[in-house]
């Protein structure tokens, strides 16, 4: 992610842990940066009802890029060939705008990242997918000035037992995330159930990156921790929007940002990683998915 507080670079930014600070008169969310080393409050946007009408639009957009992109991933199709089928849906058919393009000098219109790519891997026609991969499609697209961002994996053919419950059970820590986001949940309680699932099945869960904020601004307040202590970090208020994407490694937590591209991350041991992302809305009773499949129900 980059550096919602400071902006940040091009380049991925770690953020070190929320803290809040309370005290007589303060009670404030804040971040630490590992770029800029510095305290940044958080200023979260609480969206009123005809901007979440229009993340609805464009969560809807991002979800249907994914069903549409399904058929077409498969052994012998290059990711490169898959981002312009991406991109071509997305100007051309759905008049809407690729986020990741040219953002901050990401060179496509999406992220695909095979195998032991954590995130923010560059699509290629020089990279072939074959029997037995795995990759995370990551999609945002921005329609009327808002942003829907989501992703998914998807497995090449069969995969051995593992690579497939390490895909599971990604998914399920997003899902059981997801379960719990109401109004008075806090973002340590989020990170805690993520972390907690992943760790007793034997995953561990990438720290430098997370969700984040989303509406107008592609990443904005607050940070969104795939891991934590419960109890802990900002509460969730009505109208606040954000994405919740664990990354599982079948490894170590560790990575590694490539110096040749300053964009792809990829696990340091060189395992396996898997990715679920959705963009979603507190409610006043509950949350609201805003880049639901037709496949899913919550």
């Amino acid at each position: 992610m980059h550096c919602a507080a400071c902006g940040a670079g091009g380049q991925a930014v770690s953020i070190a842990q929320v803290l809040l600070y309370n005290g007589p008169a303060l009670n404030i969310p804040a971040v630490i940066c590992q770029s800029c080393k510095r305290l940044h409050t958080m200023a979260i946007s609480i969206k009123t009802p005809q901007e979440l009408e229009k993340m609805r639009v464009a969560g809807r957009l991002a979800a249907e890029v994914l069903e549409m992109i399904g058929p077409y991933v498969q052994a012998g199709v290059s990711t490169g060939e898959l981002d312009r089928l991406c991109h071509d849906y997305i100007v051309n058919v759905q008049q809407a705008i690729p986020a990741p393009l040219n953002y901050n000098g990401f060179p496509k219109s999406i992220c695909t990242s095979v195998n032991h790519v954590v995130c923010h891997g560059i699509p290629s026609d020089a990279k072939i997918l074959k029997k037995g991969d795995i990759i995370n499609i990551d999609v945002t697209v921005i329609k009327d000035g808002y942003h829907g961002d989501t992703s998914k994996m998807f497995v090449i053919d069969e995969v051995p037992a593992h690579v497939g419950r390490l895909v599971e059970v990604t998914k399920q820590c997003l899902y059981r995330a997801i379960e719990i986001v109401r109004p008075g949940t806090r973002l340590g309680d989020i990170g805690h159930v993520i972390q907690s699932l992943a760790e007793s099945n034997h995953f561990s869960v990438v720290r430098e990156y997370c969700g984040h904020g989303i509406g107008r601004i592609f990443h904005e307040d607050p940070q969104v921790l795939h891991f934590g202590k419960p109890g802990t970090g900002v509460v969730l208020q009505e109208g606040m929007t954000f994405t919740i994407e664990p990354m599982l490694n079948a490894g170590t937590h560790h990575t590694k940002l490539s110096k040749s591209d300053g964009w792809t991350v990829t696990t340091r041991d060189r395992r396996l990683s898997a990715q679920w992302e959705h963009t979603l809305a507190v409610t006043s009773d509950g949350v609201e998915v805003l880049t639901r499949r037709s496949d899913e129900h919550f």
